[in-house]
């Protein structure tokens, strides 16, 4: 059975939804028609519609998020893989090194009870 609660929630997510529909209808439809002179180039401003320069500018926002987000993730890469490259060349010089003192020869321990002088 629906709770008053579950009613409530319903119809508002519905007005909500229906608001903004119609302000994007209407903003489409108020905007369609008004003129603008837009400049991106030297002796080139072409005359658009305010709703195509206003999409056009959102799916510019929206590429060039894209563009940074990709360089932030691509330079966190780079700096991963040099943090795990030095720490590999760290662990093999300290292999290095472990296998060089293993091989080392140590002299016999002398008792120096036993240790003649001639």
């Amino acid at each position: 059975m629906v709770t008053v609660w579950e009613n409530i929630k319903l119809w508002t997510k519905l007005l909500l939804t229906s608001a903004v529909l119609l302000y994007l209808l209407l903003f489409v439809y108020n905007n369609s028609g008004q003129p603008v002179k837009f400049w991106w180039w030297f002796e080139r401003t072409p005359e658009t519609s305010v709703f195509f320069l206003t999409a056009g500018a959102f799916f510019a926002g929206v590429v060039m998020t894209i563009l940074v987000r990709t360089l932030w993730k691509t330079l966190r890469q780079i700096r991963h893989m040099q943090d795990r490259s030095r720490s590999d060349r760290l662990e093999r010089e300290v292999a290095d090194m472990k296998s060089k003192a293993a091989r080392l020869q140590t002299r016999p321990e002398v008792d120096p009870t036993k240790s003649r002088i001639i």
